[in-house]
């Protein structure tokens, strides 16, 4: 399995590599640019389960077969992949909520179709009831992340390879205040939050139990990093951020009880400040923006997500 981009599997295309500098101005230009609200996205995160046994792990031969005819289908959806195998579809920009829930809808047919065909279903759940994390897609950039992730326990692979959602993708909003401001719709979008996790909470069983938890994806998320997202009006401090975020900067690398694996390579960002980290395997521009939730979305930000 590898990413793919509209209309064609394969690797998205690299582009020249970017220093630390260069690739902060672009994620301020991606991700935090500002103007009148007016196109909305979604991202839609499926588990693959067999219809008949869905205890039992998808073989891979299969998975990939699956995998094939979904590349064949004329989606309007870009279609990916996250590290456990989990179905993603990420919708085109729409200019109006049920042009996005129309296009989406109509993909998400076609997807189930051709699953079904292969005795498969897209599920949604927010965390796998059944199975353990285990990664099907390879590529340095998530054997990065899985290396710094596991510096703070098991919920950084369960996550990555577990978990799915739904992701709502937004424009800022304007520069000014008021309630088309981006500062105004942050705030707001923090405030609904929790109401959203609380109205479609769908994970109460991790690897066959019972969790205490009605969305157990939040709670891996609490667990992982609670302090991911600053609030509106640190854009430049955020963007600094996600450099670090996206480079996954070089480290001693230790199990949760100090035993030492060895040095996790930092990814994808040459040039880093070496009081942060040594320079990592470079970037390039194309890459950048698939490393971060802010600049994952059609509609660059603030994107909230919940399962």
């Amino acid at each position: 399995m590898s990413p793919d981009t509209p209309g064609g599997p394969g690797p998205r295309p690299e582009s020249s590599p970017l220093d630390e500098g260069t690739a902060q101005d672009l994620l301020r230009g991606i991700c935090f640019k500002t103007g009148p609200p007016r196109i909305v996205g979604v991202e839609l995160e499926w588990l693959i389960h067999d219809q008949e046994h869905p205890t039992v792990p998808v073989a891979q031969e299969r998975l990939d077969g699956a995998v094939a005819a979904l590349r064949e289908l004329p989606l309007s959806a870009a279609l990916t992949f996250e590290p456990g195998g989990q179905l993603e579809l990420s919708s085109q920009p729409a200019g109006s909520l049920m042009e996005c829930i129309e296009t989406t809808a109509a993909d998400l047919a076609a997807v189930r179709g051709s699953l079904g065909r292969a005795g498969l279903a897209p599920v949604g759940f927010g965390v796998d009831p059944w199975q353990t994390p285990h990664r099907r897609l390879r590529e340095p950039r998530y054997d990065a992340m899985e290396a710094a992730l596991d510096r703070s326990g098991p919920a950084g692979r369960a996550m990555m390879c577990t978990s799915a959602s739904v992701q709502v993708c937004l424009d800022a909003g304007e520069e000014e205040p008021g309630p088309r401001g981006y500062g105004r719709r942050w705030q707001l979008t923090h405030l609904l939050g929790a109401v959203l996790v609380a109205a479609f909470a769908n994970s109460p069983f991790r690897q066959g139990r019972r969790t205490g938890w009605k969305s157990t994806r939040q709670a891996l998320w609490a667990d992982l990093d609670p302090v991911r997202t600053p609030g509106a009006g640190r854009r430049a401090p955020t963007a600094r951020g996600v450099g670090g975020a996206c480079a996954g900067h070089d480290r001693d690398v230790r199990t949760p009880g100090g035993r030492p694996l060895g040095r996790a390579r930092g990814a994808h960002l040459p040039g880093v400040d070496p009081h942060r980290g040594a320079p990592p395997a470079a970037a390039g521009r194309s890459r950048l923006p698939h490393h971060h939730p802010l600049s994952s979305g059609p509609a660059a930000w603030p994107t909230s997500n919940y399962a």
